[in-house]
């Protein structure tokens, strides 16, 4: 059999580990997908909204949204066509733009929240419990420097 090695036990449980994030990442994928067709968005458009908690620049939502801020700006040009955020210069840097939201943006984002944290997957968590998890999953998460 020569050079095929047996993967040990912390192998097996990194796999099986990778393989319950990555189920759980679906769930929300498909909560969050779900709960945004009610609402007339996409799953995109509703994370925008979900992570726009305050004015920031495109490149912090992108960032926020985990994906390029050109996908970002696809997803911002529909919602400010339909009237859910606007654009505003930025305090300190000339060349950025404040995506803010409207107010019809902030009451949208308000219902999505609401549906969201309706049978989230997360549910089944107690507070103390998602504290954990997220601690736990921040440590893991390996950010470019």
């Amino acid at each position: 059999m020569g050079d095929m090695t047996t993967p040990g036990p912390q192998a097996i449980a990194e796999r099986q580990l990778c393989g319950l994030v990555n189920g759980l990442a679906q769930q929300i994928a498909d909560h969050v997908r779900e709960r945004a067709v009610t609402l007339g968005l996409t799953a995109a458009q509703a994370t925008a909204l979900r992570e726009l908690s305050g004015p920031m620049t495109m490149r912090d939502l992108a960032e926020r949204m985990s994906c390029e801020p050109s996908n970002a700006t696809f997803v911002v040009d529909k919602l400010e066509k339909n009237g859910l955020i606007e654009r505003h210069p930025h305090a300190t840097d000339r060349r950025a733009k404040q995506l803010v939201l409207t107010p019809e943006g902030h009451a949208l984002r308000e219902q999505l929240l609401e549906l969201l944290s309706q049978h989230s997957p997360l549910a089944g968590l107690d507070p103390q419990q998602q504290r954990s998890l997220q601690d736990l999953l921040e440590q893991a998460i390996v950010r470019p420097s």
